[in-house]
């Protein structure tokens, strides 16, 4: 469903130099914990025309651009042979992306790679999920004060691998993710970072509460990853190989 969004951020997308298969919003707004002060983080997949494929100039297989005013955006798109790429690398971060319903410019096209990434998710796609966490509790630790954000971005990660290995679903909410595992910490964590700045602080009495949830969920999201059902390899090479060709030789793609 493509909702509405600040006119900026809908400016970004459709001023892209090339063609895009999708274009979603990705970030804390995805997450469900923005700030007031929150930037809006739009990701997306964009398709390079043929003649700089083939040609002898620099190609541009990532596209960045980040804004300061009226809104703070920043805009990053891959071209969809390197996202293709990162899906069957177990990339969890662009399977979000792919998923994430806070669509700002969609097509076809992306319909049919989300069917076709569904072949993506394997089981170690839980490698991922837990060097993130492992990062975010990091910058969590060596902080003072101690930010919301880093200890946020770590329980998302947990719950979102843990749901992906049970269900074989992408679920990138903590909000929704709460509805599930039902933790009462949770809720107030995201209601202290939503009502107030984007660098909140944490009292620290609370970190040791904090660092034996971190342990217990990533021992869980261990355990449910030996446990799951989904593939241990990728089984959605050929189909996306034949889409990115298909991509290449359309016309909707040859250029704006």
């Amino acid at each position: 469903m493509i909702l509405e969004y600040p006119d900026s951020v809908k400016q970004a997308a459709a001023e892209h130099p090339y063609p895009l298969l999708f274009a979603t919003i990705s970030g804390a707004h995805l997450y469900g914990f923005p700030s007031r002060d929150s930037d809006w983080d739009i990701r997306g997949v964009h398709v390079l025309p043929a003649r700089e494929i083939f040609g002898l100039f620099e190609t541009r297989d990532t596209v960045e651009q980040s804004v300061k005013s009226p809104l703070e955006l920043d805009l990053v798109t891959h071209d969809a042979k390197k996202f293709f790429g990162l899906l069957l690398k177990r990339n969890g971060y662009v399977l979000e992306q792919l998923y994430s319903p806070l669509i700002v410019q969609s097509s076809a096209e992306h319909e049919e790679l989300k069917r076709i990434a569904l072949g993506c998710i394997t089981r170690f796609h839980s490698n991922h999920y837990l060097g993130f966490a492992a990062t975010q509790w990091g910058l969590f630790e060596a902080e003072q004060p101690r930010r919301l954000k880093p200890l946020l971005y770590t329980f998302r990660v947990l719950l979102t691998g843990i749901h992906l290995m049970n269900t074989g679903q992408v679920e990138a909410n903590l909000r929704r993710l709460n509805d599930e595992f039902r933790l009462p910490y949770i809720d107030d964590l995201i209601a202290r970072k939503t009502q107030g700045e984007e660098q909140s602080t944490l009292a620290e009495a609370d970190v040791e509460f904090y660092k034996n949830e971190y342990r217990r969920l990533r021992s869980e999201l261990e355990s449910n990853s030996d446990r799951s059902t989904l593939p241990e390899a990728p089984l959605c090479k050929q189909e996306l190989s034949d889409l990115l060709i298909r991509l290449r030789q359309s016309q909707t793609y040859q250029g704006k």
